[in-house]
């Protein structure tokens, strides 16, 4: 005799065969300054920083619906911040990078408080305005260079480590684990209560409000967290480049438009869909790169195909034909036949 049994289980095959074959790439990853040449590293670094500003949005736009365009405000205050602490207060690097990302919570508040009055598209105006407000104050800041900007001077930088190849791997190693830590707390929050808030707002806000869900302080929570980790990603961007202007450090086109791309060609609203699209963003700029405008045609060409052809990104289309599922977040329900005796 055959009975059915159901369980409800959260992981699945796939999820356990990723999670090992991550943890050996992250090894790998570790180990990079050892079988890795220094551009490969400073790519590698690059893309590690990318990673972590694609996931924070995916987080707010995918989850929390707040289509942000304004997040360089976030990623050039993290620079500046740098820049200002280690060279006026005397902090070292690595302090002054953690304390970038508490006064980018801290400055978010107030912001957040004006611009979550705002809805839809005047919501996504509204967070680019902040950032060209953010870009204009930092230019008027003769100490900081003003708007030809400044360079970190060179004690600050030995500081980090004697040597010019220390520095280089330190920073690597950085970016990496700076990466690890939002990809591991996005997993870790959507997991959590206030992570199964947020779905049921993605989901329906209309049902998640007569269930009792906090709509406003979930989004709020959302963005300064988010605001704060953009903060110490932006400032570990600068600490690589060693260089910082308002017209870099506010760029729309590096650290939003980009990375709105990576979320969308990805897959919006999974956390598997920013680490697919960087890996595509970084193949399509290594490749077509020296071909200057035609570059840019190319990846909105690509954005273009990707939207009407996969509107849920690449990550989507793979899930949807596979039934994958690396990141699980939501509990399911399966089936399993057990045989009993007579």
């Amino acid at each position: 005799m055959t009975q059915q049994v159901y369980y409800v289980t959260r992981s699945s095959h796939a999820a356990r065969v990723a999670a090992i074959l991550g943890a050996v790439v992250l090894i790998v990853l570790i180990a990079a300054p050892w079988w890795a040449g220094r551009a490969d590293l400073r790519l590698m670094g690059e893309l590690f920083l990318y990673l972590a500003l694609a996931s924070l949005w995916n987080l707010m736009a995918g989850y929390a619906g707040l289509v942000s365009v304004g997040q360089q405000a976030y990623v050039g205050f993290g620079g500046y911040m740098l820049f200002a602490l280690t060279m006026f207060a005397g902090l070292p690097p690595g302090l002054a990078i953690g304390l970038a990302g508490v006064l980018g919570a801290f400055i978010a508040v107030p912001t957040a408080l004006l611009i979550f009055r705002l809805r839809g598209a005047y919501f996504a105006i509204g967070t680019w305005v902040v950032a060209e407000v953010f870009r204009l104050s930092f230019a008027q800041v003769s100490s900081l260079g003003g708007g030809s900007g400044s360079s970190l001077p060179v004690g600050i930088v030995k500081s980090l480590a004697s040597s010019r190849s220390a520095r280089e791997y330190l920073s690597y190693w950085l970016a990496l684990g700076v990466a690890v830590l939002v990809v591991a707390a996005v997993y870790l929050f959507l997991r959590s209560r206030k992570g199964l808030a947020l779905t049921a707002i993605r989901d329906n806000e209309l049902a998640a409000a007569s269930l009792g869900i906090d709509i406003w302080r979930t989004k709020f929570l959302v963005y300064i967290a988010t605001a704060a980790l953009t903060s110490v990603v932006g400032a570990l961007i600068f600490l690589q480049k060693l260089r910082i202007s308002p017209d870099a450090a506010f760029s729309v086109n590096d650290w939003t438009a980009f990375v709105i791309f990576i979320v969308v060609i990805g897959g919006i609203g999974t956390i598997e869909g920013p680490i697919i699209g960087t890996l595509i963003f970084f193949a399509l700029r290594e490749t077509l790169a020296d071909l200057g405008t035609i570059y840019l045609l190319v990846l909105g060409l690509v954005a273009i195909v990707v939207m009407l052809k996969a509107p849920k990104g690449v990550w989507g289309l793979i899930r949807t034909r596979f039934d994958l599922q690396l990141f699980p977040l939501g509990y399911r329900v399966l089936q399993n036949d057990e045989q009993k005796g007579a």
